[in-house]
């Protein structure tokens, strides 16, 4: 049966200098003592007492490693700013451990029982013989000790493995953490609950001691037949090929491990969390862990041993191996959704296996989902927006989008002045919309969150066959065949999700509202390739309602079935498939995403300066915290270019328009709505605030630098129009040239 014994680094805490640990070897018959300091120690002040020279000196990770020759059992004589200082190191212990397999591992807090059922699992598939464990815990905070606990746990698993705890007076953490830095700390946003932890001391913070690993090796473990280095709630697969065997065989001695975060669905109320919970993986996750396995005596002479990786070694590519680490174990909380969303989790069946035939565990599964099959024919088209104040360019939109191809429009409105609302509803009569008021206040969302909230539960969005989510100031622009959906879906058939990316239209130069169709006044944008500002390549999506999400969002539907990610066919506006890694939040488009060639979405943020001031009065309906300022007409007012591809289905809406205006009651609300615009225009200009905004806004500076957004960097929108010299005013557009700043403002979603 196994034994546990506890080894203690030295841990002197000396000022300027932090001495995690000493070590005294013998090779060949010469005699060293190394000197493990911690990074960031002070050696200058550091003398050898006898004058005697280092004979190497080895940073690793910024943390210093000095060796000295001594006489055998002697204390090593230094002094620190000229103090005396005697130096009583370990003596190595490598013999214990020559020819065994090994595993070097930290724990973090897991229990004993876990570490216990960890070792056997080792035993059982590696043939693992020894393990060295460092146990990061403050001294005292456990009784009975954990060296205490795992001997008796142990012993009742009649485990055949010894096993070395290593613990420390000094904590082995970083002291310059910040609580953001941890790896699951997620700002608070409403619908999430993930883990937030407050700042993390030096004892659990993310491990500080870069040459711990060289410790063990010099203390322990340098003679051993091979070293793996994974985690106490770190698996090798069952059926994977010896780690140890590989290592030993590996050109370099040098195994290369790969480490993939795997998390129970749920764990039953009242039960432990076992390692045969683990069923799930993350389908969208990107890397994984690094971590080694080495055979001592096949390494190079120069080898370091790191936390992640061998430094001046290589590792045998041909024989890298995965392992599964378990971070429900890692991380113990009640829900799983604190650690990891839900959504990206789909079962995994080689840990299934695992779970089932080696544990001999019935753990808590997924529940089983289908995407419902799409109705035949041609299904209805929604349109699920929010309006407020925006009655003279209603009938615009409300008559494009039924041309190209719309079925229905629900519609939520708050605190309309303009008649908005009203119109709102007598379009309802006559059925062309549905109209809603907005719950905000009631569930105390933002408006647009609030409404599509309410949405999900309307008849219409769940009998669409289509949905999407788009602002009145918003026009799908189909750019392929007649222009209609019927149009689009026949250019992407097999698409179940299609990203519509934004394109900024900017003022034109058009100062004065005009009762006239927006898209017939506004005709210069941002070039296809604009990646600043971040808001230049923000996307919505039109979506098939066929169980994939849960409920609507403002950019693309939310709450992702993960069981049926595999069946997501998401195409940006080029048709071509956008990557798993947008699935869950994907927003805005990127250089290797965008795309324009067979729809776009023809975003007039800002139309007319005059219809831009009673925008700014109106206040926002997401962002309603954040001012619509000379700050946000600079990011959004992009007139580069010249863009005309919308013109051809300008005649259709024209025709639709006509017959909406055909109706007297229609045409008076219009009318109405118009008015109320023009006299809101000249209720402001007559203020002094938004008088001398508007001139702002018509001025030949922010004319100029509507023209030269693609010049400029992320910075630039960040900062504000005031931080362009006016020497870069005078530039010229066509030419290439690049202006930007050093960051001093927040983006602004």
């Amino acid at each position: 049966m196994g034994q546990v014994i506890e080894r203690r680094l030295l841990g002197l805490n000396l000022g300027p200098v932090t001495l995690l640990d000493a070590v005294a070897t013998e090779r060949d018959g010469a005699y060293h003592t190394t000197l493990f300091f911690a990074a960031g120690s002070d050696l200058s002040g550091m003398l050898h007492a006898d004058g005697i020279e280092a004979v190497s000196t080895v940073s690793v990770g910024g943390a210093v490693c000095v060796t000295y020759p001594v006489a055998p059992d002697a204390r090593l004589r230094l002094t620190l700013d000229g103090a005396p200082l005697e130096v009583a190191p370990a003596a190595s212990e490598q013999d214990q451990y020559e020819g065994l397999n090994c595993i070097a591992a930290v724990r973090n807090g897991e229990t004993a029982a876990t570490v216990a059922t960890w070792l056997k699992y080792h035993v059982d598939t590696q043939a693992l013989q020894v393990a060295v464990i460092v146990d990061r815990a403050r001294p005292g905070t456990e009784e009975p000790g954990f060296a205490t606990q795992l001997s008796e746990e142990i012993a009742r698993l009649s485990l055949p493995c010894n096993v070395t705890v290593v613990t420390s007076d000094l904590p082995l953490g970083r002291t310059d953490v910040p609580a953001e830095a941890h790896p699951f700390c997620v700002p608070e946003a409403p619908g999430k609950d993930r883990m937030k932890v407050p700042p993390p001391s030096p004892w659990d913070a993310p491990l500080g001691a870069m040459s711990l690993y060289e410790i063990l090796r010099a203390r322990f473990l340098g003679q051993a037949r091979a070293v793996c280095n994974i985690e106490v709630h770190d698996l090798l697969p069952v059926g994977a090929p010896n780690i140890f065997d590989s290592a030993v065989e590996a050109e370099g001695g040098e195994v290369a491990l790969f480490g993939r975060h795997c998390y129970p669905w749920r764990v039953r109320k009242s039960d432990p969390t076992r390692f045969a919970d683990h069923i799930c993986v993350q389908f969208d996750a990107k890397g994984g862990r690094q971590r080694w396995c080495i055979a001592p005596a096949k390494a190079p002479d120069a080898a370091i041993w790191r936390m992640i990786r061998i430094g001046n070694a290589i590792p045998d590519r041909a024989r890298t191996q995965l392992f599964y680490r378990h971070m429900a174990l890692r991380h113990p909380t009640p829900s799983i959704s604190k650690i990891v969303p839900k959504t990206s989790l789909i079962e995994h069946p080689p840990l299934l296996e695992l779970s089932q035939h080696y544990w001999g565990h019935k753990p808590v599964r997924m529940p089983e989902m289908e995407a419902d099959a799409l109705p035949k024919g041609k299904g209805r088209r929604v349109i699920v927006t929010t309006m407020k104040n925006e009655g003279p360019f209603i009938l615009e939109w409300l008559a494009y989008h039924r041309a190209i191809g719309f079925d229905d429009i629900l519609v939520y409105t708050n605190d309309c002045t303009d008649g908005t609302d009203t119109m709102l509803q007598m379009l309802e009569r006559k059925g062309f919309v549905q109209h809603r008021e907005n719950p905000f206040r009631e569930s105390g969302l933002k408006p647009q969150h609030a409404a599509l909230q309410a949405s999900d539960d309307e008849p219409v969005v769940k009998n669409a066959a289509w949905l999407t989510c788009i602002d009145v100031d918003e026009f799908v622009n189909i750019k392929v065949g007649d222009g209609t959906l019927d149009a689009l879906f026949e250019a992407v058939p097999d698409a179940n999700m299609i990203a519509m990316t934004w394109r900024l239209f900017g003022n034109c130069d058009v100062h004065e509202y005009e009762d006239r169709p927006i898209t017939e006044q506004f005709l210069r944008c941002a070039p296809e390739f604009a990646r600043k500002p971040h808001q230049a390549w923000g996307f919505k999506t039109l979506f098939k309602n066929i169980g994939l999400f849960k409920k609507m969002g403002v950019h693309r539907p939310k709450g992702l079935n993960p069981q049926l990610w595999e069946e997501i066919n998401w195409v940006n506006g080029s048709g071509k498939p956008l990557p798993r890694q947008m699935f869950r939040n994907g927003w805005r488009s990127t250089t290797e995403t965008y795309g324009y060639d067979l729809v776009q979405l023809n975003h007039y943020a800002v139309r007319s300066a005059e219809s831009f001031l009673v925008k700014r009065d109106r206040g926002r309906v997401n962002h309603v915290d954040r001012d619509q300022g000379l700050a946000y007409w600079f990011r959004m007012n992009n007139n580069f270019e010249e863009e005309l591809s919308v013109q051809s289905r300008v005649p259709m809406m024209r025709a639709e328009l006509e017959r909406l205006l055909a109706d007297p009651e229609i045409r008076a609300a219009h009318d109405s709505a118009v008015a109320a615009h023009r006299a809101k225009i000249d209720a402001l200009r007559a203020t002094e605030n938004y008088s001398k905004f508007y001139a702002e806004l018509t001025g030949d500076r922010m004319q100029s630098l509507a023209r030269l957004h693609n010049h400029f960097g992320a910075n630039v929108f960040l900062s504000g129009p005031e931080v362009v010299p006016d020497e870069v005013l005078r530039k010229d557009p066509d030419e290439d040239w690049f202006f930007t700043v050093e960051q001093t403002g927040e983006t602004a979603h």
